[in-house]
C-alpha cells in the first residue's frame, strides 16, 4: 500500500500528474486493505438505548480485509479521502435494520455477489481516488485515472432500470446495500460508478459532493425530481447541512430563490455567504409543530408560512426540499404553493410521516419520493462542481483511524456541511492539479472550513 500511495504522491506538484500515475498499472495489488468495518457481531450491541444515545464510535472498527477479486465491469479505486453520510451513521447504530440484511440478500443474487455476504461490512458510500485496476469489459477507464464516485450500484439486467437506473430492481447504496465501500483504503466499484475529479478540487473535497450533491440534483433540477425553473420558490430544510448546502447552491444557481431553514445564527450567516438572502432561524423564532409526540400544531404551521410569505413578499413555495421527515413534513405539505411540490428523501427525524391531507388534495399539491440518481444525473451534479458553479462543504475532515469520531458528529448534528475523511491522503489540500481555477473559487470552496 506504502508504494501505491508514493506513486500518487509523486503527481503532486508534477507538470505531468498523469505520467506519474500510469505507473500504477505496474504496482502489485495488496492481498489486504485497512477497511472501516461493522461486525455481524455487533447488530444487537444497541438494543434498548434510544437512537440519540446509540453511539457510532462503539460499531465502527478499523481493521484489515482481504481484497476482493475484481468481476466484469469493476474497478478497484485507491481511495485518497472519503466523507460521512447519513447511511454510514444509519449503518453504524443498525437502524432501522441491520445493513448485513442488505448484504445476504444481495449475496444471493449470483456467485459473483456472494463476495459481498460477510460477517463484516466495510463501509462509506464517497470516495476520491485513484483507479488501480479494472475488470473485464471496462474501457472507459484505466489505472492511473483520477475519479470520483457516485453510490449507485446496479446491475442493468432488468428493462426496469433502462428508462431509469434508480427503477431497476436491482439498484443499491454502494457501501451500504453493498460491501467494499469508500470508508477504506481501496474500494470495489462498477465501472458506471466513476465519474471525473475535478481537477481543482483537493481529495477531501472532490470526495465531499458525490452523494449529496447528486441526491439534490435529482430532487429539484431533474424531471424525476421537482424539475426546478428559473425564479421558483425553493424552501429548504437544513440549509447549510450536508444536503442542504448543495440544494441552497442548486437554487441559486438554477436561478431560483431559496429559503433556508436553519437552527442557529452561524448556521444561517453560511447560508447568506452563500449567497442566500431569504433565512429563517427556526430556533431564535421558536418554531415547534409538535406540541408533544404524538400530536402537531396547525397553529405553528400558519406562523410559518406566514413568516416565508414574509420574507418572499406574499409567495408560497413552489417547492419544498424535504429530508428531515416526521418533524417537519406536516408544516411542509400545509405551506406548499396550491399546485406545488413536496419532493422528499430520507427522514433524518424519523420515517412515519403525518399532514393533513386536506391541503394536499384540495390544493392539487404533489409528495415526490426521490432517491440519490441515475448515473446521468450524478454525471451532471459533478460536470458543475468540475465547472466551479458548485462548491464543497468541507467543513472538517478526520483520518481514517478517526471514522467513529467522524460519524458521532454527524449523528449528533455538531457539524456544518460535509466531514471529510482521508483514507490514503496524509493531509488535507493535496490532489489539485488546476490552480487557476481554484485560485478563482477559493473563498467558495474553503466558506465551510472551520465550522
Amino acid at each position: 500500500m506504502q508504494d501505491i500511495l508514493e506513486a500518487i504522491m509523486a503527481a503532486e506538484g508534477s507538470d505531468q500528474p498523469e505520467r506519474e500515475l500510469a505507473g500504477l498499472a505496474g504496482l502489485p495489488v495488496p492481498e489486504t486493505y485497512r477497511g472501516v468495518v461493522v461486525r455481524a457481531e455487533d447488530t444487537r450491541m444497541f438494543d434498548g438505548m434510544a437512537t440519540r444515545d446509540k453511539d457510532p464510535r462503539k460499531a465502527l472498527h478499523l481493521q484489515e480485509v482481504p481484497t476482493p477479486e475484481l468481476g466484469p465491469g469493476e474497478a478497484l479505486v485507491a481511495v485518497m479521502a472519503s466523507a460521512i453520510n447519513y447511511n454510514t451513521v444509519w449503518t453504524s447504530i443498525f437502524e432501522p435494520l441491520s445493513t448485513f440484511k442488505f448484504l445476504q440478500r444481495y449475496g444471493r443474487l449470483s456467485e459473483l455477489t456472494r463476495r459481498h455476504d460477510l460477517p463484516y461490512h466495510v463501509v462509506g458510500s464517497d470516495a476520491a481516488g485513484v483507479v488501480l485496476r479494472t475488470g473485464p469489459g471496462v474501457t472507459k477507464w484505466k489505472a492511473g485515472d483520477e475519479v470520483v464516485a457516485h453510490c449507485l450500484s446496479v446491475e442493468l439486467e432488468d428493462a426496469a432500470g433502462h428508462d431509469d437506473t434508480m427503477l431497476d430492481p436491482q439498484q443499491r447504496i454502494w457501501g451500504f446495500e453493498t460491501n467494499f465501500g469508500g470508508l477504506a483504503e481501496l474500494a470495489v466499484v462498477k465501472a458506471n460508478q466513476l465519474m471525473p475529479k475535478p481537477r481543482h478540487l483537493s481529495w477531501e473535497e472532490a470526495a465531499s459532493p458525490g452523494l449529496v450533491n447528486s441526491t439534490a440534483y435529482r430532487q429539484l433540477v431533474s424531471h424525476h425530481g421537482a424539475n426546478m425553473k428559473q425564479g421558483d420558490v425553493v424552501l429548504i430544510w437544513g440549509a447549510s447541512g450536508g444536503l442542504g448546502g448543495y440544494a441552497t447552491q442548486m437554487a441559486l444557481n438554477g436561478g431560483a430563490i431559496p429559503v433556508c431553514v436553519v437552527s442557529s445564527p452561524e448556521k444561517a450567516e453560511l447560508c447568506r455567504k452563500m449567497g442566500a438572502d431569504l433565512v429563517i432561524d427556526r430556533a431564535a423564532e421558536g418554531f415547534r409543530f409538535w406540541k408533544d409526540e404524538e400530536t402537531q400544531d396547525p397553529d405553528e404551521w400558519r406562523r410559518f408560512g406566514e413568516r416565508i410569505r414574509e420574507l418572499t413578499g406574499g409567495e408560497d413555495p413552489d417547492i419544498v426540499f424535504e429530508h428531515p421527515g416526521r418533524e417537519t413534513f406536516g408544516a411542509s405539505v400545509y405551506v406548499a404553493k396550491r399546485g406545488g411540490t413536496i419532493v422528499t428523501c430520507a427522514s433524518t427525524s424519523g420515517y412515519q410521516h403525518q399532514y393533513d391531507n386536506r391541503y394536499l388534495w384540495m390544493h392539487l399539491k404533489r409528495i415526490v419520493g426521490s432517491h440519490f440518481a441515475n448515473y446521468r444525473e450524478a454525471w451532471e451534479a459533478n460536470r458543475l462542481v468540475a465547472l466551479g458553479k458548485i462548491h464543497p462543504t468541507v467543513s472538517r475532515t478526520y483520518p481514517l483511524e478517526q471514522t467513529g469520531q467522524a460519524a458521532y458528529e454527524v449523528h449528533r448534528n455538531a457539524h456544518q456541511g460535509k466531514v471529510g475523511v482521508r483514507c490514503l491522503a496524509p493531509a488535507d489540500g493535496l490532489g489539485v492539479r488546476d490552480t487557476e481555477l481554484r485560485a478563482r473559487h477559493e473563498t467558495a470552496i474553503n466558506r465551510f472550513r472551520g465550522h
